[in-house]
Formats: C-alpha cells, structure tokens, sequence
C-alpha cells in the first residue's frame, strides 16, 4: 500500500540492533528446548521465556550512556494572530544505557487491571515474541484472573510487589492520571523502563520532575499516545512529506460523537482524570495535528458552556484553533456529546496549495487529490493495527534494547501538553 514503508529496510535495520544487543547471527535469542519453572512451585514459563529470565535472578544493567546529536531546530515565527507563543521541545539529546541484559521478551508489568489494560494486553497476543505480561492490582484476585486471561507470567497483590520484582524489566502505569506520577518516580528508581498511560500528567511540572528521574535512572520513559503511532498518522505525516499535496495552509480536523460517561466511571472525577473530557481523550487528537511536520506555535481554546445534568457532568466540547510554524492555519473540533453518524465517523482534511487530503477521523480511509493526479488516489491505511498499540509497544521494546529514544518521548508528551495548558489558559477569556 501506498502509505506502508519498505519492509525490507525496516526488517533489515531491526535485525541488525536485535543481532546487535543479543549476540545472534540469526537475529533470535537462543531457546532451552525444556521448560523450567520461574521458581519453586511457580507456573512455567511462557513461550520464548529465556531460562536465566525472572525471578530474583534479575540482571543489571550498565552505566554510561552516549549522547544522541541534536537535530535541526525549527525557528518560530515572530507574528501571527495569538500573542502567546508556544515554546518546542527539541529531540530528546540523551541516550539510555546499553541494556544488552534485557532478557527476550520484556518482561513488562501492568500497574492497574482496568478496561485499559485488557484493550493492551489483547494487542500484545501478536507481540508474545517480543513482550512477556505480568499483571498488579490492589486486588490480588484480580490481578491473577487477568494473568489467567491475557497468558501472563506473573500476578502480584499491590504495585510494590512488581516495581521490587528484580525479574521486572518494564512498568505499564495504567492507572487513573492521579497516580501516575507517584507510580512513574517510583519505578524509576527502581530501574524500571515506565510506560506511562496518556495523559501523563496534569501538570509541567510533573513533567520536568519525571524528565529529571529518568536522566538520572538512565531508562527508557515512553508516554502512551497510541494515535502517534496509528497507521491514519502514519499515513498522513507520509504523504504531506512526499508533497502530496504541496506546502500545507490549512488543517480541519474533527471527532464528534455522543459518548456519555457512566455515574461510577472514575473519568467523572476530575480530580482523578486530571482534567475534563478534552484533556482526559482531546489530547490524542491534540497530537496527530501536531506531529504532521510543521509544529504549532500558537493556540487559543474556545469551550461553549458545559451541560451539568446526567451521569457524565464533565466539560465535553471543546474547539482549538492554532497556527503552525510554517504559517498554516488549523482547528480541531471536539465534543462527546453531539450525535453522530455511526456513532463517530467523521471526515477531517488537509488543504495544500497542490491538493487536498480527505480522511475519515477514525482512520477508515484516506482520499488525496492533487495537480499530479489525474483521479484521486484512495488509500487504505491499516485496520490490522488500526489504534497503533502494537506499534506502540514495537517502539517500547526497541528502546529498552537499542537505547534509541522513543518517537512518543517525554519531550514530545511535554509539547502537547504545553498546547494544551495554552488552550485551557485561553478558554475562558
């Protein structure tokens, strides 16, 4: 397809950092051919599990780390409507120590067994090779039924349990946004790699805090914005950089559903959430619009007057318009209480001065027309992976290993939520 990159380069690069970090010619770990208990009276191992994986038997990891170059910096222009700039985080200039000891596959962690940690592990069924689950909840039961359900390696009774688990290589922070910094420090200084559910964090300074600790435990912290990874976005930053349709002037994008909250959903409680409805979902849609290629340098937040009766009091609706660094014009359009088609299909577009993008939100389809067609060209961007979680997790784990930061980076969390304290500075002027 037309928005797929080339395997072949891919899987060569793959091979050569996975040959790299485990010593194999052939690219694979080695296997015992007999399995062996994780310890005694433990269940057996997964598939792919290595013998010296687990247990109390964990391995450090080394020091010393090698700086990555900066890349070329974007220059912000001076003018344009809204007084208030944005200011960019640049590519994260850190690399993470060698972690040739981490075992294949990660053993990776989930702190909370909620709606959002089955929707990861049913996508992490296609990594087994690449990711091991372990599950932790405050509910000891629960934690086990879902290492029943998702095939996972280990279960424990709080979140210490598995943070303090030397055979622990990787958290998952998926719990509500008001544990997530206490949970992401805590794990860091345990050695762990932490991804953290999106929204991180409600606040920068929770930001810079997290930025500081990982610096300083030398791990990886990838920041779970799934939609950078979903094959819409993929597809969308491919062809504008291909000049599908010429330099970019103007952006729409909308997602427009009804979707009600329950009374007893934790996402009614801000204090939980860390935010209204935008904040909790709005920022992945946030981030698409800003990782297209040209960034956005300035933003205003407009929010009509929420509805407090019903189940779902929350703020619901909310419209940014926003100015790119190259002087392109955008808008995004969000609500989750207005009816829709489908219950949420929506078109969206991008508008060059050689053409146009049409695209069903969700990620459906996408139409581009352009001077060098003569008929519209209909792409098909990946409905396999159509949420990008397993991209996702690909990126996690090729960081834990290579020490190459991952493309959803603190860095690149800390730009959007720079936006989006902007839009809601401005919201209610």
């Amino acid at each position: 397809m037309p928005c797929s990159s080339s395997r072949v380069t891919k899987a060569t690069s793959r091979w050569k950092a996975f040959s790299a970090v485990t010593g194999s010619r052939s690219g694979r770990p080695a296997r015992n051919s007999s399995p062996r208990p994780l310890a005694s009276g433990a269940r057996a191992r997964p598939r792919g599990l290595p013998r010296s994986y687990g247990g109390s038997n964990g391995q450090k990891r080394e020091d010393g780390s090698r700086p990555l170059p900066r890349p070329h910096q974007r220059s912000a222009d001076a003018g344009g409507a809204f007084p208030d700039r944005v200011e960019r985080s640049p590519r994260p200039d850190w690399r993470v120590p060698d972690n040739g000891a981490v075992p294949t596959p990660v053993h990776l962690a989930f702190l909370g067994c909620g709606f959002i940690t089955g929707v990861h592990s049913g996508h992490l069924r296609r990594l087994a090779d690449d990711i091991a689950p372990s599950y932790a909840s405050r509910d000891g039961a629960r934690a086990e039924a879902y290492r029943v359900r998702h095939g996972g390696v280990r279960s424990y009774a709080d979140y210490r349990g598995a943070i303090d688990d030397p055979g622990v290589d990787a958290v998952v922070v998926a719990v509500p946004p008001r544990f997530h910094l206490d949970l992401t420090l805590r794990a860091l200084a345990a050695g762990k790699h932490v991804l953290v559910e999106k929204p991180a964090f409600p606040r920068m300074t929770d930001y810079e805090r997290v930025r500081e600790a990982r610096d300083r435990a030398g791990r990886v912290v990838l920041v779970g914005a799934n939609a950078h990874s979903k094959p819409l976005a993929v597809c969308l930053r491919r062809r504008l950089a291909a000049g599908a349709i010429g330099e970019l002037i103007l952006a729409h994008f909308t997602t427009l559903v009804r979707k009600f909250k329950g009374a007893g959903d934790w996402r009614n409680d801000e204090s939980m959430a860390g935010g209204d409805a935008f904040f909790e979902e709005g920022i992945h849609w946030l981030h698409i619009a800003n990782s297209l290629g040209p960034a956005i340098d300035s933003i205003h937040g407009f929010r009509p007057p929420p509805a407090r009766s019903g189940p779902d009091a929350r703020a619901k609706t909310m419209l940014a318009a926003f100015r790119y660094d190259n002087g392109a014009a955008g808008s995004l359009y969000y609500s989750r209480e207005v009816p829709s088609l489908l219950r949420g299909v929506r078109l969206s577009k991008l508008f060059g001065r050689d053409g146009i993008i049409t695209f069903e939100s969700n990620g459906g389809f996408v139409v581009v027309r352009g001077r060098a067609r003569a008929w519209p060209e209909v792409l098909l961007p990946g409905f396999r992976d159509i949420r990008g979680y397993q991209a996702m997790y690909r990126d996690f784990a090729r960081s834990i290993r290579t020490g190459i930061p991952p493309e959803m980076s603190l860095e690149a969390a800390m730009a959007d939520q720079r936006l989006m304290e902007r839009i809601y500075a401005t919201a209610g002027e």
